[in-house]
């Protein structure tokens, strides 16, 4: 007896095959939509319409394999998508899950990558403006003939000159330069992290001395005369008596008398 054709079971993984599991699926969203939401045959229908649905979410992520980031993250980042299009999806409107979803995933994965391939964070305002820039630039590269300048690019995105500023400073936190980067010729190799200036503790004076003056401009020339002996000069008190003329113990009360002075003065301790 000969076999027809249509007699025959059409092979696993074509068209066919695809065709009924989309149906298959779509079914599933169909059923879950008619159930109100804390109908308990619900939850077990959403399980499995993310399972039917979950290789279209592993198909958009391979997609973005490559750039950078794992594979795991971009199949996590998908199935997050994924999840959250079959969340709002309404069959009653008469739109396609899939025409519905995909833009949901890819959204997901572009957000992904937005948020994940910055060296340094900024804001997500900077970045979205970061795109925006660059693709305005490439436009307006096209229909210029040259380079467009920033007022050309404030007046393409309708923003002002200081966000297309902002937006190129922030630019520069997408890729970040190591420290160890080296610098200079073959013969004084050095590391960019040796040029970077260290910390001067002469900057914590600064302000102190600025006050100083005016502060032994308030004290009387004996005063002014010790206190100059004492801390320029680095005298003993002993030297010093002997120079003004006193005792010891009087250029000590002398000392202390002035230095209290100054503490009444100065914002910071003497």
């Amino acid at each position: 007896m000969t076999t027809t054709t249509t007699d025959r079971p059409a092979p696993t993984g074509t068209r066919t095959d695809h065709v009924a599991a989309d149906a298959s699926a779509a079914q599933l969203l169909t059923a879950m939509a008619e159930l109100p939401a804390g109908h308990p045959s619900r939850a077990a229908l959403r399980d499995r319409a993310i399972e039917a649905w979950l290789p279209l979410a592993n198909h958009l992520a391979r997609r973005y394999s490559g750039r950078g980031e794992p594979s795991d993250d971009l199949v996590q980042t998908a199935a997050i998508g994924l999840i959250k299009a079959l969340d709002k999806f309404d069959p009653t409107r008469g739109v396609d899950f899939a025409g519905y979803a995909i833009p949901t995933i890819v959204g997901e994965l572009k957000r992904h990558f937005r948020d994940r391939t910055w060296d340094i964070r900024v804001p997500r305002r900077l970045q979205e403006l970061r795109l925006a820039i660059s693709d305005a630039n490439s436009s307006l590269l096209q229909t210029l003939g040259r380079s467009p300048t920033v007022a050309d690019i404030a007046a393409h995105l309708k923003v002002t000159e200081e966000e297309v500023l902002e937006g190129l400073e922030g630019a520069r936190a997408y890729n970040a330069v190591s420290l160890s980067t080296p610098t200079g010729d073959g013969e004084r190799a050095t590391e960019l992290g040796d040029m970077l200036g260290g910390e001067d503790a002469e900057f914590e004076l600064a302000e102190l001395r600025a006050s100083l003056g005016p502060a032994l401009a308030t004290l009387d020339e004996r005063e002014q005369k010790i206190l100059t002996l004492r801390f320029y000069g680095n005298l003993t008190q002993s030297q010093i008596a002997d120079q003004i003329g006193v005792s010891q113990m009087h250029v000590s009360r002398l000392l202390t008398r002035a230095l209290v002075k100054l503490r009444g003065q100065l914002t910071e301790p003497f």
